[in-house]
C-alpha cells in the first residue's frame, strides 16, 4: 500500500533509459544550449572585471550582472555540459530540477528586487530570463518523459504500465494467440 502511494504510476524520475535511446539527444541538445549560453553570458561578465557583488548596474547581453552571477552562469553552464556529455535519464533529470531551480530563483529575486539582499544584482529582465531559462530546461527534461499521450513504444509509459506493455509485446510476437 505505501509503495502505491509514494509511486502512483509504477514509475520514478529516475528509470533507466537506454543511452542510445532517441530522446535522450532532446535532452543532450537542451542541456548543451541552455549551458552554452550561460557560460558565454558568464564570460562576459568576468571579461568586464565587474565587482562580485557589486550592484552598480553593469550589463551583458542586455541583462544586470555582477561577479558572484557570473560565476554562477559558469558553474552551472558546465553543470549543464556534464548533463549533455552523460546524457540519458541523468541529462533529463538535471534539466528538470535545474528547471524547477530556475524557476524558483526567479520568484526569489524578484522579492529582493528593490532589497539590500540583492546580492546577484539581479533586475526584472533577470527575473524574467530566470523564468524563461526554467520553463525551457523544463521542457527539454520532461519532452517525451512526461505526458499522457506518451507512444506505447516509449521506454517512460512501457515503465508506467507493465502489465499492458507486455501484452502488447506478446500479441506482436507472430504465432500467438490472443488472450
Amino acid at each position: 500500500m505505501l509503495q502505491r502511494v509514494l509511486h502512483p504510476v509504477n514509475a520514478r524520475l529516475d528509470e533507466h533509459l537506454p543511452a542510445d535511446h532517441k530522446l535522450s539527444k532532446i535532452y543532450r541538445v537542451g542541456a548543451g544550449l541552455t549551458g552554452l549560453l550561460l557560460v558565454a553570458f558568464g564570460i562576459l561578465g568576468l571579461i568586464d572585471r565587474i565587482g562580485f557583488f557589486d550592484t552598480g548596474g553593469d550589463t551583458v547581453l542586455a541583462l544586470n550582472t555582477n561577479g558572484a552571477l557570473s560565476v554562477l552562469s559558469i558553474c552551472i553552464g558546465g553543470l549543464l555540459f556534464v548533463g549533455m556529455v552523460i546524457g540519458g535519464t541523468f541529462a533529463s533529470t538535471l534539466n528538470i530540477v535545474l528547471g524547477v531551480a530556475f524557476i524558483l530563483s526567479g520568484f526569489v529575486n524578484l522579492a529582493l528586487l528593490d532589497t539590500g539582499f540583492n546580492f546577484l544584482a539581479f533586475h526584472i529582465q533577470n527575473v524574467l530570463f530566470s523564468f524563461v531559462v526554467g520553463v525551457m530546461l523544463m521542457w527539454f527534461g520532461m519532452y517525451g518523459r512526461v505526458g499522457s499521450a506518451l507512444p506505447h513504444d516509449n521506454p517512460y509509459w512501457r515503465a508506467r504500465h507493465p502489465e499492458q506493455a507486455a501484452r502488447e509485446q506478446r500479441a506482436r510476437v507472430p504465432g500467438h494467440a490472443h488472450p
